[in-house]
């Protein structure tokens, strides 16, 4: 007989692969992988370029177009954080289960997983897809290269559900997210004659007061009527570090920064913005004083954002599972905006609250495991009639 696990095992399962960002998800994608193959779901995968981790794709059911079950397998690190219990190991108290990735978002995976043998067992009228990705907290790395791959093979989903933690809302739209490192080389020298250097410090400073003034030009287009909060594109400089002695001139500086933008601005223009003050402003003038000073700033992740669509058929199947009237819009990224970049129509719902992801204690309410139980059987129930 193949492996049949309840909801509450394959959470405890899969958030004991510790599947932070700098380890491997091979052994997490094993485990689902012979589970599927126990029930005969064949799955494909997708690999990053050093082959350490996978993205999964399971179709259970045949036909053209299905639904996508959607989730990351990526937790964020617990380094540094004081936790009341092993975070890699799920314990239940006071009507909560706690472990890293309960809410954030191993919850979402094992109940669609645990749903596999009943799937297995019914005639679909379309299929159900099942999609785990790597990467996805770095900045959505892994799903471009499983989007692709289904592209390739001719399978083309009629739409998306991404389970990332809404309390079971319906959400129809978040912010895109761009992250970047800027890197700066200037010209050493004894700071008794700055004139005779380049400080990379003093441009980097330029730089990040450009940043500025572009956040608060983003922070007056804000829209009284927007759902988003901040109702306006915001930037933020997480990283920062240069120089080598007080009394040396800085040779070099880098700093991390990163722009979410709300669907009326555009992120391509916002980097455009930066990079045009750079390359026709600020470089020419490191350059002017010493050749071989520079500034370069490399693309880290670009994430898409999600845009509201009233004719969703994601948002309608959504809102129709779960009675509510309206979806709301969230302030953190997902994968949903590359589904529906690639054509597929995505909307965001999933059990447990954002507000616990990426803390010491995370913790999922055993209430929402449920809500999101009984959303399954909504959804399985309307394909079956």
């Amino acid at each position: 007989m193949p492996a049949r696990f309840g909801t509450s095992e394959l959470i405890a399962r899969l958030v004991a692969f510790p599947t932070v960002s700098d380890n491997s998800n091979l052994d997490l994608i094993a485990f689902v992988q012979d589970y599927l193959a126990g029930w005969e779901v064949p799955a494909r995968l997708t690999y990053d370029k050093d082959k350490r981790k996978a993205n999964l794709f399971a179709t259970v059911g045949s036909g053209p177009g299905g639904i996508v079950l959607s989730g990351h397998t990526d937790v964020v690190p617990v380094v540094d954080q004081s936790w009341s219990s092993d975070p890699f190991r799920t314990v239940e108290r006071d009507g909560r289960l706690y472990g890293r990735g309960t809410a954030d978002m191993k919850s979402f995976l094992a109940l669609v997983l645990a749903r596999v043998p009943d799937l297995v067992q019914r005639r679909l009228p379309e299929p159900v897809h099942l999609s785990l990705s790597y990467d996805e907290e770095l900045g959505c790395l892994g799903v471009p290269s499983l989007i692709a791959d289904l592209a390739a093979a001719g399978i083309r989903p009629r739409l998306a559900l991404i389970g990332e933690p809404t309390l079971m809302q319906v959400a129809n739209a978040h912010k895109s997210r761009q992250s970047f490192e800027t890197r700066i080389r200037g010209v050493p020298g004894h700071a008794s004659h700055p004139e005779r250097g380049v400080s990379a410090i003093e441009a980097a400073g330029e730089a990040l007061a450009f940043i500025g003034r572009l956040a608060a030009e983003a922070r007056a287009r804000a829209r009284a009527d927007s759902d988003f909060a901040p109702p306006h594109t915001t930037y933020n400089v997480g990283t920062l570090a240069g120089g080598s002695a007080i009394n040396i001139i800085a040779p070099s500086a880098r700093f991390g920064w990163e722009f979410r933008t709300v669907p009326w601005d555009s992120p391509a223009e916002e980097l455009q913005r930066f990079t045009g003050f750079v390359e026709q402003d600020l470089k020419p003038r490191l350059k002017a004083r010493a050749a071989e000073a520079d500034i370069e700033t490399e693309t880290l992740s670009w994430v898409a954002g999600l845009v509201p669509d009233p004719s969703s058929p994601a948002e309608r199947l959504a809102l129709a599972l779960t009675g509510l009237n309206r979806p709301r819009t969230i302030s953190f990224g997902t994968e949903a905006g590359l589904f529906q970049e690639a054509g597929i129509p995505a909307v965001i719902c999933g059990p447990g609250s954002i507000e616990q992801a990426h803390r010491a204690d995370e913790y999922i309410e055993l209430s929402q495991i449920a809500a999101c139980d009984a959303f399954l059987d909504r959804l399985i129930q309307r394909l079956t009639g």
